[in-house]
C-alpha cells in the first residue's frame, strides 16, 4: 500500500509536469549529436553544461548568482536540498559532483552525472576514505570545479544536517593551486516544498516538483572563498563552511 505522502504526491501531479518533462526530452536529444560532435574533434564540450542549464529552465527554476565566484580549481562546498541543486548548480558553474556511487547506474541520471565527470564514492565504507579522498583530490587536478555536498543528503530546506568532515580530507590542506569556496543554495521560501526528505522516492517528488505552477527563484550565494593558511584541518574547514552557508540562508543550526 503507498504511504500517504505518496498517495498525495500521484493526486497532485498536473499535466504541465509531463510537458516539462518533454521540454527537457526535446533539449537532450537536440544536445547529444551536438557534443558528439564536440568529443568526436576532442574539443572540450560545453553541452553537458548547457543541457543541465537549459533543464534548470524547463524545471521553473529562474537562477541568479551573488558573489564573486571561483570558476576553475575549486572546491565548492555546498548545502543540499533537492536533486535541482545539480542542475542549477552545474548549469551556471559546469561543476562536477561528488555522488553516491549508487547513483551511478541509475537510468539518464547516473549516466548524465557520469558524462559530467562525477566521483563516486561509498560514503558508508569508512575503511575507504582514503582512496575516495585521492579520488577527490585527483578530481580537482583536472581544472574542472567539483562540489561535494557534506550533508550526505537532502536536508528539509529549513536546516542544516550536520556536516560530514570525512571526505573533505583530500583539501585538508588544498592541494597547490586549489581554492574552496562556500556556496549557499539558496530557494527562499520554497526551499521546505523542494526538499526530497523522507519516504518520498525520486519519481514521485520530481513529478510533484514539475507539477508546480509558475516559477521558482533560485539564488546561489558563492561565499568568500577560505585563506587556506587559516584552515589546514578537515574539522576547521568543514565548520566554517557550515557557518558561512547557515549565515547565507538564515537558518537554524
Amino acid at each position: 500500500m503507498a504511504s500517504p505522502s505518496l498517495a498525495k504526491t500521484r493526486a497532485k501531479t498536473h499535466p504541465r509536469a509531463w510537458l516539462r518533462l518533454g521540454v527537457v526530452a526535446l533539449w537532450l536529444v537536440y544536445c547529444l549529436p551536438l557534443h558528439g560532435i564536440w568529443r568526436l574533434f576532442r574539443f572540450e564540450s560545453p553541452w553537458p553544461r548547457l543541457f543541465l542549464r537549459g533543464s534548470a529552465i524547463a524545471c521553473g527554476m529562474d537562477v541568479r548568482i551573488t558573489g564573486p565566484r571561483r570558476q576553475t580549481n575549486v572546491l565548492y562546498i555546498a548545502n543540499h536540498v533537492s536533486w535541482l541543486d545539480i542542475l542549477v548548480l552545474a548549469g551556471r558553474t559546469g561543476s562536477a559532483f561528488v555522488a553516491k556511487a549508487d547513483m551511478a547506474p541509475w537510468p539518464v541520471v547516473g549516466w548524465l552525472a557520469t558524462l559530467n565527470h562525477s566521483v563516486y564514492v561509498q560514503r558508508e565504507q569508512r575503511l575507504d576514505s582514503k582512496a575516495q579522498a585521492e579520488s577527490i583530490g585527483a578530481a580537482l587536478k583536472t581544472g574542472q570545479a567539483l562540489t561535494l555536498f557534506p550533508e550526505g543528503t537532502t536536508s528539509d530546506g529549513l536546516t542544516l544536517l550536520p556536516f560530514r568532515s570525512s571526505l573533505i580530507a583530500a583539501v585538508a590542506p588544498p592541494p597547490e593551486g586549489i581554492a574552496i569556496q562556500p556556496v549557499a543554495i539558496d530557494y527562499g521560501t520554497a526551499a521546505s516544498v523542494l526538499a526530497w526528505v523522507g519516504d518520498e522516492g525520486f519519481g514521485a517528488n520530481a513529478m510533484r516538483i514539475l507539477s508546480r505552477a509558475g516559477r521558482t527563484r533560485v539564488i546561489l550565494h558563492f561565499l568568500e572563498p577560505l585563506d587556506v593558511s587559516d584552515f589546514t584541518h578537515r574539522k576547521l574547514i568543514t565548520q566554517h563552511c557550515r557557518d558561512a552557508i547557515t549565515r547565507a540562508l538564515k537558518l537554524g543550526s
